[in-house]
């Protein structure tokens, strides 16, 4: 689509933009308009290394099916790594008063988007080896596409695409720990004595949040506190038999004894005797403001304007991932709000994409 098209369909002016910042608005229009729920990338997959070829990067083969490309050559090596799948849910994709609307504009193609345009713009200057990934599978259990690319050599230097605000630096994540809990036994009258399958699995909740809230007696911000979240509650029964499914979430602080907790957790569920699986685990990780990756940073967020902050997330990214394996320098950066991430207002305001590759691309430029 021409930019004169997008202004036209969109009702929002790019006539203040060089050539440039429109193809960089172009590259995520167009990403965010490719439906990429997690498991079903392909197609936004094989837009994205197109679109980093026309750019000149070199297009690198990936197992998990990742869109990988570098550029720049020298002895660093600096990790973009991002990820193209999103959660379920369709906004239609359009510009209205400088904000791109869709789902996936800030969690997280806004950032993705960022690696390849900075990365691209600072090409001339780079003395380092930039390799840009939009990994798979980022919003799935298990991490497929991160999990591969645990499995390269440690770079120098990692950033991680997540949503921070083209002003500020995200240090850490808590951990996930995704839990199945069942419970069954024979069928009862209801006037006789004793306790529901279903009153069973409430028994084991209500223990679990108690057992939480001990835990977290102390702690001294959200970020170092476990959280809970009951994402199912089933009950179904044969006539003979009853039975109880629970699907629990929960965030771990950084540093937490996870095998601790869980054994405790199997300990509540036996009372009922009810059983525990674990679906996937991503221990928390947090960096520190010491990194090598920050003063670069915030010479950047300054150079433009800002004033740079700090930020831990509540959630849980790929970070969590590559961080406890690779050991090297690490933080999370891209532009947009948060707090918008899954929701059905998602947008990202396009001053602030654009402020987040300008920052970046001097980023990579001071890598010698």
């Amino acid at each position: 689509m021409s930019s004169s098209a997008l202004d036209r369909t969109a009702g929002w002016s790019l006539s203040d933009c060089t050539a440039r910042e429109q193809a960089d608005i172009q590259l995520l229009r167009d990403l965010v308009a490719i439906p990429s729920l997690s498991r079903h990338e392909a197609h936004a997959v094989t837009f994205l290394r197109g679109a980093m070829a026309a750019r000149g990067f070199q297009i690198l083969e990936s197992k998990a099916g990742n869109a990988v490309g570098t550029i720049g050559t020298g002895e660093k090596h600096i990790v973009l790594l991002g990820h193209i799948d999103t959660v379920p849910g369709e906004i239609p994709v359009r510009i209205e008063d400088g904000e791109l609307w869709g789902r996936g504009a800030v969690d997280a193609k806004g950032p993705l988007a960022t690696f390849v345009a900075a990365a691209d713009a600072a090409a001339d200057a780079l003395k380092a080896r930039i390799t840009v990934v939009g990994a798979v599978g980022e919003e799935a259990i298990h991490s497929l596409g991160a999990t591969e690319i645990a499995t390269w050599d440690a770079p120098d230097f990692c950033i991680i695409g997540e949503p921070s605000g083209w002003d500020a630096l995200c240090l850490g994540y808590r951990g996930s720990l995704s839990l199945l809990y069942h419970a069954e036994a024979n069928m009862r009258h209801t006037a006789g004595p004793g306790e529901s399958i279903a009153e069973t699995a409430i028994t084991f909740w209500n223990a679990l949040v108690n057992e939480a809230d001990a835990r977290n007696e102390g702690a001294k911000g959200a970020f170092d506190q476990i959280g809970l979240s009951l994402r199912a509650f089933n009950t179904r029964s044969d006539g003979l038999t009853e039975a109880a499914d629970l699907s629990i979430g929960i965030r771990l602080p950084a540093g937490l004894d996870v095998p601790g907790l869980l054994g405790r957790i199997e300990e509540l569920a036996a009372t009922g005797n009810a059983s525990i699986t674990v679906e996937g685990l991503q221990e928390g990780y947090r960096t520190t403001k010491q990194s090598k990756l920050v003063p670069p940073f915030l010479r950047g967020i300054r150079d433009e304007g800002g004033s740079p902050t700090f930020k831990v997330k509540l959630g849980t990214s790929d970070m969590n991932v590559v961080g406890p394996v690779w050991k090297c320098p690490i933080a999370a950066y891209g532009p947009g709000d948060s707090s918008l991430d899954h929701t059905p207002d998602e947008r990202i305001v396009l001053d602030e994409y654009l402020r987040a590759i300008r920052v970046l691309s001097r980023v990579l430029a001071s890598f010698v």
